[in-house]
């Protein structure tokens, strides 16, 4: 299922995360998942959250350069090979993955990996 990511560029410097997380409870947009890629100078968070265009509005009033990109969000068993399977369907496929991501549902049995392809359609295809 192809679903809205927000991604946040930020300067590689204490607070940050914790100033984007205030923004949001402040205004009642909740953080279903997020990952965090940094270097020396900036870092980049990528988040799914329950409304995007809310998530931009707020974190852009708040100072944050941010853009939306759509993701694949695919649910796996969570137990050894969840995950194998659905990387040999994507590699029979040739589909290239930029990033991922995943987080666990909290219930043991189901996973949720976040896709970024160079080819969103091809790699849904390949998943049906």
């Amino acid at each position: 299922m192809t679903v809205k990511q927000i991604s946040i560029f930020l300067e590689n410097k204490p607070g940050q995360l914790a100033s984007i997380c205030r923004a949001l409870a402040k205004e009642n947009v909740n953080i279903a998942t997020l990952s965090l890629a940094d270097s020396a100078d900036f870092g980049i968070v990528r988040m799914i959250v329950d409304d995007h265009v809310k998530g931009c509005e707020v974190l852009g009033r708040a100072g944050f350069a941010v853009i939306q990109t759509d993701v694949v969000m695919v649910t796996v068993p969570d137990r050894p090979g969840g995950m194998a399977e659905i990387m040999e369907r994507l590699d029979a496929a040739e589909v290239d993955i930029e990033y991922s991501y995943a987080y666990a549902l909290g219930q043991g049995d189901k996973a949720v990996l976040v896709f970024k392809f160079d080819d969103n359609a091809k790699a849904e295809a390949a998943l049906a």
